[in-house]
């Protein structure tokens, strides 16, 4: 019988992951394997305790329509732990998936992205969360820094590289050089943000009451950032805030694109905020390199063009912008020597 060392026995058993812990969905990237889960960030619990019932695509299914002995909740709010027990057990229940039961005594290291406004007690939450759930070493990195590697940027050259990443809690434009971040800012409107910007004006023009799931599907189906020549429309059901009872109403695509005038003018704004914060010789790399946009957020129609427009610097959304967060950090995971510098100190 052969006989390994124990940290090399350790390390064949050891799968070291990836995550990004998003607002909307939590993405698992193993190393040496690539993506393995891609699951809504949703968890169904037992009332009155953590047994979890279902994650991801079978909780999302629920939401809103459980009885009193089910707690069907998203746990991560604008990027951050809104829950720190149902964040542990969904964690918990996602590593038991991409692991298989050979390995579920090993304590893998993992890499979590989080938003580059994060407090440092945020910080700490999730770094004790991840432990809670069976890591034994944590490292954070900050989602733009993650996704600018992502989207195949050379963040360790000494020329300015700008992203911009419109996750579903929050909006961080950061520009990047020699592995480090120049300039960041934050806000917390994203994707979420647009959802609840259609529930309030259906609402209010219409008196229709809808759910989350509802504007998310506004969103896509005919939400732009710019007018386009044809008015797209899509049939939309709730119930009516007077009678009572379910109704079925007919939006247009430039209803959508006004009821998210005011989050789309929250994400140029700070756009301009970070153009206007850039060393003068990092603004002269940007007009060659432009601004590349990741995140579900950048798949917004048109938002790429109106960026554009605003900005005069030329736009372009990234190959997987869903993906881009948790490539980058897998490919840290993969390179870490190189990239040590990037992970947050």
């Amino acid at each position: 019988m052969r006989f390994f060392p124990a940290r090399r026995l350790f390390s064949v058993f050891s799968n070291d992951l990836a995550i990004d812990l998003g607002t909307a969905n939590t993405v698992v990237y193993v190393r040496h394997k690539g993506i393995v889960l891609d699951e809504p960030t949703v968890v169904a619990v037992k009332a009155n305790s953590n047994q979890v019932l279902a994650a991801g695509k079978a909780a999302k299914e629920m939401l809103g329509k459980t009885p009193e002995s089910i707690v069907a909740c998203r746990p991560m709010r604008d990027g951050v732990i809104a829950n720190f027990e149902l964040t542990e057990s969904m964690l918990r229940h996602f590593i038991r998936v991409v692991h298989d039961d050979r390995r579920t005594l090993v304590r893998p290291r993992m890499i979590v992205g989080v938003p580059s406004g994060i407090t440092q007690v945020e910080r700490r939450a999730i770094e004790d969360t991840a432990k809670q759930a069976g890591a034994r070493e944590v490292y954070t990195i900050m989602e733009p820094m993650a996704a600018a590697i992502g989207a195949g940027l050379q963040v360790q050259d000494p020329s300015g590289s700008m992203i911009i990443d419109i996750g579903g809690g929050t909006t961080e434009v950061a520009v990047i050089t020699l592995k480090d971040v120049v300039f960041c800012r934050s806000v917390r409107v994203g994707g979420d943000s647009m959802d609840q910007a259609i529930i309030q004006y259906v609402k209010r023009k219409y008196n229709l009451l809808i759910g989350e799931r509802t504007a998310e599907r506004i969103k896509i189906e005919v939400g732009s950032a710019m007018l386009g020549s044809s008015k797209e429309t899509v049939s939309v059901k709730g119930r009516d805030l007077v009678t009572g009872v379910p109704k079925t109403i007919t939006l247009t695509s430039p209803e959508v694109n006004e009821a998210l005038l005011e989050t789309i003018a929250s994400i140029i704004d700070v756009v301009r905020v970070t153009l206007e914060n850039t060393p003068p010789e990092l603004s002269s790399d940007l007009v060659d390199t432009g601004i590349v946009m990741a995140g579900g957020g950048s798949l917004l129609r048109g938002l790429d063009r109106l960026i554009s427009k605003e900005t005069g610097l030329p736009v372009r959304v990234a190959d997987n912008p869903l993906y881009c967060v948790v490539n980058g950090a897998g490919k840290v995971l993969e390179e870490l020597d190189f990239f040590k510098d990037a992970l947050m100190k």
